[in-house]
């Protein structure tokens, strides 16, 4: 039901969208989010066609988390003494001119260790770019609004996550080549770039603080000084770091479900699909009332799902379980984000948010590499096909998932314990 006109904005769920710098931070990340998940998909599909190796997919997460740890606390300290529009808009071109040079690469089918060094420049990149998104969402709304716009932008990063895989197995089932698909992320790339120059809103950089081993750590000493904050992060970090999925579902669909790219596309849709759902019944609810009970639920849900994930021979029934994944996610997302934003003091959000970035980064790409190395060893190495190679690891990822929520839940009992999301 809309609210009536008695009701403060802030329980519109669109109330976020009558400001114009909002929205055109909202669309043009929107771009940038689809340009990167056809990226990945392109990426994923076309180093395992070319090398048939659940190695090669591993060396992906590895050689995008290197320079995220390389280079998140440098990008902390950057996002808070410098202006974070003018670091979005120049690390954006940075992103598309990579993918431009990944097309090259591709339409000459040149070594796939080229590749990989395209793909180290993106995530140094995407680090600095990271940290100034998030600590710049904050001053484009209200306070009280910041919660929905998380989840409207987790939600648009849900979409696109929808639309990307789709669309990027749809262009190489019909060219039968990635190269399209890196052009096309270039030119999407560009256009956030172009919304986002239009933002009026500016980060006003405090004084300049000499770059040293003490500022650099502002944000971890901040994040380990908050349980909640140390907490949510370490049960993200370390749920996805064993229950991430996504990295075989390339050897899901041509070993175990023999599905063409184009399925494929879909199968990876799945996922962001359950997320934008998730999202668009959060948006129009009020803010969650137990917040870190509905936090850990999630979270242990993911686990089951991913289970019912690893076991499923059957296209649709694979196709719902990666759907109650997404769905289950998105909860974890909005929580997260909203608390970090909101418990962090605005000239540390920078750091703090590279932090969490790394945490975030680090599961989601350290993840790839364990679930490849697992499906490596339990598959090919010990003499097993690549396909039960990787049912293992998938299954496996679920159970330890499941695992970590009691840990943290027993360990950090603050968060069982925490209400309302938007106090």
């Amino acid at each position: 039901m809309p609210p009536s006109s008695a009701q403060p904005a802030g329980d519109s769920a669109y109330a976020v969208f009558q400001s114009r710098d909002y929205r055109l931070y909202y669309f043009g990340r929107f771009m940038a989010s689809l340009g990167y998940l056809m990226f990945n998909m392109a990426v994923g599909w076309e180093l395992y066609e070319r090398t048939r190796s659940p190695m090669s997919l591993a060396f992906v997460g590895l050689t995008l988390v290197l320079p995220m740890i390389l280079f998140t606390l440098p990008a902390g300290h950057v996002a808070d003494h410098h202006d974070r529009k003018r670091i979005i808009l120049f690390t954006s071109l940075v992103v598309g001119g990579a993918s431009l040079v990944l097309a090259f690469l591709s339409a000459k089918q040149l070594a796939v260790e080229w590749t990989y060094l395209c793909l180290f420049f993106v995530g140094g990149a995407r680090t600095f770019l990271r940290a100034a998104t998030a600590s710049y969402l904050p001053q484009l709304v209200e306070r009280r609004l910041l919660a929905r716009a998380v989840t409207w932008e987790s939600g648009q990063f849900q979409l696109a996550s929808i639309l990307g895989p789709a669309t990027a197995g749809f262009i190489i089932q019909q060219t039968h080549h990635a190269a399209v698909v890196y052009a096309i992320t270039a030119g999407l790339t560009l256009l956030c770039a172009l919304f986002v120059g239009m933002i009026s809103k500016r980060h006003a950089a405090p004084p300049r603080e000499e770059m040293t081993l003490k500022t650099l750590l502002t944000g971890f000493n901040f994040v380990f000084s908050n349980r909640i904050i140390v907490g949510i992060l370490t049960l993200d970090m370390l749920a996805v770091l064993l229950g991430g999925a996504t990295m075989m579902l390339p050897i899901y669909a041509k070993e175990i479900l023999h599905v063409d790219a184009m399925l494929l596309g879909f199968l990876i849709a799945a996922l962001p699909l359950g997320a934008v759902c998730c999202s668009f019944v959060l948006a129009h609810r009020p803010p969650i009332q137990k917040a870190g009970r509905a936090l850990l639920w999630a979270v242990a849900g993911f686990g089951v799902a991913t289970i019912g994930f690893g076991l499923s021979p059957w296209f649709w029934l694979s196709f719902l379980m990666l759907f109650l994944c997404g769905a289950s996610d998105n909860v974890s997302v909005v929580v997260r984000h909203t608390l970090v934003q909101l418990l962090t003091p605005d000239e540390k959000r920078g750091r703090v948010s590279a932090v969490n970035n790394l945490f975030i980064g680090t599961s989601n790409e350290m993840g790839e590499f364990e679930s490849g190395l697992v499906a490596q060893i339990f598959g090919p190495w010990l003499g097993y096909s690549v396909a039960t190679g990787a049912i293992v690891s998938v299954v496996g990822g679920g159970l330890g998932t499941i695992f970590v929520v009691l840990g943290v839940a027993w360990y950090w009992p603050e968060i069982r314990k925490y209400g309302r999301l938007d106090q």
